[in-house]
């Protein structure tokens, strides 16, 4: 009986510690911000040409995601672009600074 309330105590202790390493995961949640990307620097999926993460050929690649806390990609400051336009960020892909 000794042994198996030491496994039971065992399995307990490992429930628990998975339990605590799924918990900061789970308050981590993510969202795909397209269009913040330095070239080569994107998470996946960066338009026609490209394969997947590290592959966007151009920064701040329109239709180039990365993967930010939910809740921060529409508060992200860009740089303006060339013409002095500004460059904002977005939840779905945009046709702006894409590859010639």
């Amino acid at each position: 009986m000794a042994h198996s309330a030491k496994t039971i105590s065992v399995l307990g202790a490992i429930s628990a510690a998975l339990a605590l390493q799924a918990a900061p995961a789970e308050a981590a949640k993510k969202e795909k911000c397209f269009g913040i990307s330095l070239a080569g620097k994107n998470d996946c999926a960066a338009g026609p040409g490209t394969s997947c993460a590290g592959t966007s050929t151009v920064d701040y690649q329109g239709d180039a995601w990365t993967l930010v806390d939910e809740g921060t990609c529409l508060n992200l400051d860009l740089p303006d672009m060339a013409d002095g336009t500004p460059r904002t960020p977005s939840l779905e892909a945009l046709t702006r600074d894409l590859p010639a």
